[in-house]
C-alpha cells in the first residue's frame, strides 16, 4: 500500500503552524520548516514570560513602596519589618496602590509600622 504524503492531516497541521507564525519576519513567517522552529521557541518564550511578569510586577511595587516610604522618613525594609511586627497583613500590590491613590491612608499605615518598630 502506498504512503499518503499530502493528506489533510499533514496539510492542516502545517496550516496551523503557519497561522501561528503570522507576522514573523522573512522565511520564518512563510516557510514551514523555519516557522516550525520559530513557533516552538515563541510559545516557549511566551510561557516563561507569563511567569516572569509576576516577578516584574512585584519589583515595580517594591520600588514604588520604597520611594513612598522614604518620603515618610523610613526605608522599605524597615517598613515591611514594622508591618510584620504590628501584625498587619496586606500585600505589596495593595500597599503600592494605596501609596499612589490614597496618600493619607498610606501615611497612617506607615505610622503603624513606625510605632511597632518603636521609632
Amino acid at each position: 500500500m502506498s504512503r499518503a504524503i499530502d493528506g489533510t492531516k499533514r496539510l492542516s497541521h502545517r496550516k496551523k503552524i503557519l497561522k501561528l507564525a503570522k507576522g514573523f519576519r522573512g522565511r520564518r513567517g512563510t516557510n514551514y520548516k523555519a516557522a516550525k522552529d520559530a513557533v516552538t521557541q515563541a510559545l516557549s518564550d511566551a510561557y516563561v514570560g507569563r511567569r516572569d511578569k509576576k516577578g516584574d510586577y512585584r519589583s515595580l511595587w517594591i520600588a514604588r513602596l520604597n520611594a513612598a516610604c522614604r518620603a515618610e522618613g523610613i526605608t522599605y525594609s524597615r517598613f515591611i519589618e514594622g508591618l510584620k511586627k504590628a501584625g498587619v497583613i496586606i500585600n505589596r500590590k495593595a500597599l503600592s496602590n494605596m501609596a499612589i491613590e490614597d496618600a493619607a491612608a498610606f501615611k497612617a499605615v506607615v505610622e503603624v509600622a513606625k510605632k511597632a518598630l518603636g521609632a
